[in-house]
C-alpha cells in the first residue's frame, strides 16, 4: 500500500463514525472521492455516492461498503457524575470494561474510562459480564453538574484505540468493520477509472449498517445499477480458539473472500472469480446459505432484484477494539473490484439463464 492510500485508510480508521453519527467519517471519504470521481453526492442521512463515467456504453455497477462503526451512547448521567452506557450496534459487553473511551460531545471530545472493580476486590467465582446498560464511564467528574458541563444524553462514545502496525502487513484498529469496505469501494472506482473502463461505476459509503442495514435501504432504490459488489469484513478462522466450524477456513493474507449462496448472485460470483483469475488475484470462498448479514442483503432485493455479490476482507476479533486485517487482502479486494469492472465491459445482462 503506497503512502497516499495508507494515509487515507488511516484517516478513515481514526475518524470516529459510530452509527447515527457518521458525518465526520463520511466527510473524510467524500473529500478523497472528489479527487477521482466525476461527481459525489450525499443524502439527508449522509449516505455518499461517488460516480464515474455515467455516460459509459457498458453496464452500470456499484461498489459499496458501510462507513459506520459500533460504539456506545450516553444513556444518562447519575448524581455522582458517572456516565451510564447504552449500545450503538453490536457492542460486546465482554471487552468494554477497563478500556479507554472517548465521549464525542458537542463542545469537543471528553476522555474517559469504563470502570472495572479491581481483581483484588472481586470474588472470581462470582465473576460475570455486566450488560452494557450496567457499565459506566468515569470522566473524572465530581458530580452530575460537572459531568453535564462536558457531556449530555445522546452523545456517542467510541473506544480510544487507534491504528497499530503489527508484524508484516497486518494492522490492528477499531472500526476495520467496515472502514476497509468503504476504502475498497472508492479505491475500486479509482483503479477502474485509471484503467479507463467503459463502465459506469458508483462507489457507495452507506450509514447505519450496524443498526440493521438502514443506510442501504435508503440508498439502493436511488441507484439504477445492473450489478452490485458489496464489501464488508468477514470472520477469519486462523487464530487460537477460533470456531472454525462457524468461520470456515478463511485466513488473513490469503486474498479476498467471494461469497456463494443466498444473496450472492451466481453469475456475478462466477464473473468475480474469473476476473480474479485473469488478474492473478488469489480468492477464498465463503458459503452463505441463508443471508450474508451485510448490506448485500438489501442491495439484491432492491429495484426488483439487483444481481449482487458480497466480497469480504478477512478480519480477526470483529467488534472489538483490536480488529486485525492484512493490508494485502484489502488491496486485493480493491484490485478485484477494478478487475471485475474491466471484465464486464461488454456484458449486456447478468441474469441467470432459466
Amino acid at each position: 500500500m503506497d503512502s497516499e492510500r495508507w494515509e487515507f485508510l488511516t484517516e478513515l480508521l481514526e475518524t470516529p463514525s459510530p452509527s447515527g453519527y457518521e458525518t465526520r467519517g463520511q466527510r473524510v471519504w467524500v473529500e478523497y472521492a472528489k479527487q477521482y470521481a466525476d461527481d459525489v453526492r450525499t443524502d439527508a442521512y449522509g449516505n455518499a455516492i461517488a460516480a464515474y463515467n455515467e455516460d459509459a456504453d457498458g453496464p452500470t455497477i456499484a461498489f459499496a461498503g458501510h462507513g459506520d462503526e459500533i460504539g456506545f451512547i450516553v444513556r444518562r448521567i447519575d448524581d455522582d457524575g458517572f456516565v451510564h452506557l447504552g449500545r450503538i450496534g453490536g457492542s460486546d459487553r465482554t471487552v468494554s470494561k477497563g478500556q479507554h473511551v472517548t465521549v464525542h460531545g458537542s463542545d469537543g471530545v471528553v476522555p474517559g474510562v469504563v470502570g472495572q472493580v479491581a481483581i483484588h476486590l472481586r470474588d472470581p467465582s462470582k465473576d460475570e459480564y455486566d450488560e452494557i446498560s450496567e457499565q459506566v464511564v468515569d470522566v473524572g467528574a465530581e458530580d452530575r453538574e460537572e459531568a453535564a458541563e462536558l457531556v449530555e444524553v445522546g452523545d456517542p462514545i467510541t473506544f480510544s484505540s487507534t491504528v497499530e502496525d503489527l508484524v508484516g502487513d497486518k494492522v490492528a484498529a477499531r472500526g476495520m468493520d467496515n472502514r476497509v469496505g468503504t476504502y475498497t469501494a472508492i479505491e475500486g472506482l479509482r483503479r477502474a477509472a485509471e484503467a479507463d473502463v467503459d463502465v459506469t461505476v458508483y462507489a457507495v459509503s452507506t450509514v447505519q449498517e450496524e443498526l440493521g442495514k438502514k443506510g442501504a435501504m435508503m440508498v439502493t432504490d436511488r441507484l439504477d445499477v445492473d450489478a452490485a459488489l458489496v464489501v464488508d469484513v468477514t470472520h477469519a478462522g486462523d487464530y487460537p480458539k477460533s470456531p472454525t466450524e462457524k468461520t470456515g477456513d478463511v485466513a488473513l493474507g490469503d486474498g479476498p473472500v467471494v461469497g456463494r449462496g443466498s444473496a450472492n448472485h451466481p453469475v456475478v460470483s462466477q464473473l468475480a472469480r474469473k476476473a480474479a483469475a485473469d488478474a492473478d488475484i488469489d480468492v477464498q470462498l465463503q458459503a452463505a446459505g441463508s443471508f450474508t448479514g451485510t448490506d448485500t442483503d438489501e442491495f439484491y432485493v432492491s429495484s426488483g432484484g439487483v444481481p449482487s455479490l458480497n466480497v469480504s476482507v478477512p478480519n480477526r476479533y470483529m467488534h472489538t477494539p483490536v480488529e486485525v486485517v492484512d493490508t494485502t487482502d484489502v488491496e486485493g479486494v480493491a484490485d478485484l473490484l477494478a478487475a471485475f469492472a474491466a471484465t464486464v465491459e461488454d456484458r449486456e445482462s447478468f441474469a441467470v439463464d432459466v
